[in-house]
């Protein structure tokens, strides 16, 4: 890697932009309407609002398609069992670059005269590439080279992508979410073939994170790398140059406390994902993030860097709730985040 991309790895993972107790979303939002997403996420998150993702409308709003619609000279096309990649740009990536318009759109309306840090998700290289098939029916992960060729693509689509939410909202300090729930599988060779009776070889820690460092570079500002499965890979991350990491408080063991302290101590960011992303009963906000003030007491780290190192975060996306949950749930991430920040003990 050059010089220059190394730079911008170290550069991403300096302070974050969104200031002491701030709470977001993870990225996806109930319904199919991209205005009333819009206006819900930017009129509940004053300090680090983000464009919201509407799996609901169908394949090129999910996931893996609406990353799909951002690739650069890869384009890829639903199949029954999946997202293949194709030769060239069909009805399925026009569908998914025109929901990407469609959410722009929105975001920019409801932004207008906007200052300060507004998150974008994408999926990240490892997820893509166990996400997307070949052309033979494997996932991309079976072959070292298509993945090579992927985070590329990725990294050049992103670096597009960025630069529009930019021009569209001037003000924004933009903030790159990579997901990656699938990192981790990938990493311990547990993601399945086509057939469902063997695994793809585990990735190389070396190629995992050079993959991601080289994704993170592109982005002028923060990169947060999202994961709701177990076993986050935190010391991993943090080595790619990532600014924050974000999780599913709920699944943290004891393994991980030892690489969050270190992250933490590093100046890694965490978005603890401590309110439930689906319809259930909230407890109060202070409730809600009673167990991160106690992992902070039992790491010895700081009570004053609390508020400054946690963003509040539902634990993982809200596409499956209720419209009326996913607005009550942003707004209690928000008063939980308050909460830690007027009494972090």
């Amino acid at each position: 890697m050059s010089e220059k991309s190394t730079a911008n790895s170290a550069d991403n993972a300096k302070g974050p932009s969104w200031g002491a107790g701030a709470a977001t979303g993870v990225g996806s939002m109930p319904g199919g309407d991209a205005r009333d997403a819009a206006k819900t996420v930017t009129g509940s998150l004053e300090t680090l609002p983000y464009l919201p993702e509407l799996p609901a409308r169908g394949p090129g709003a999910d996931m893996i398609g609406r990353t799909a619609g951002l690739l650069v000279e890869v384009y890829a096309h639903v199949e029954p069992s999946g997202w293949r990649i194709s030769d060239r740009p069909g009805r399925d990536t026009r569908r998914a670059r025109s929901w990407m318009r469609e959410d722009l759109d929105a975001l920019e309306e409801f932004t207008q005269g906007y200052q300060g840090a507004l998150k974008v998700s994408a999926v990240g290289p490892w997820t893509l590439a166990a996400g997307l098939e070949l052309r033979g029916g494997e996932a991309a992960l079976n072959d070292a080279g298509a993945c090579r060729d992927l985070a590329a693509s990725l990294a050049e689509g992103l670096r597009g992508h960025l630069a529009e939410v930019r021009r569209r909202v001037p003000g924004a300090q933009v903030v790159l979410q990579l997901d990656e729930p699938s990192l981790t599988a990938v990493a311990r060779g547990r993601v399945r073939s086509a057939s469902g009776y063997r695994t793809y070889a585990a990735v190389d820690r070396g190629v995992l994170e050079g993959a991601l460092r080289d994704v993170i570079a592109v982005a002028d500002g923060p990169v947060v790398v999202h994961s709701c499965a177990p076993g986050v890979p935190f010391g991993l991350l943090r080595r790619a140059g990532a600014a924050g990491v974000s999780f599913d408080f709920s699944l943290l063991t004891e393994r991980e406390e030892e690489a969050i302290g270190e992250a933490v101590e590093a100046g890694t960011s965490l978005f603890v994902g401590a309110v439930p992303g689906t319809d259930t009963p909230l407890s109060d906000p202070a409730g809600s993030v009673m167990g991160v003030r106690t992992l902070w007491r039992r790491l010895g780290l700081s009570p004053g860097t609390l508020a400054e190192s946690v963003v509040v975060t539902p634990a993982c996306g809200l596409a499956g709730a209720s419209p009326a949950y996913a607005r009550a749930a942003l707004a209690h991430c928000v008063r939980a985040a308050r909460s830690l920040a007027d009494n972090p003990e």
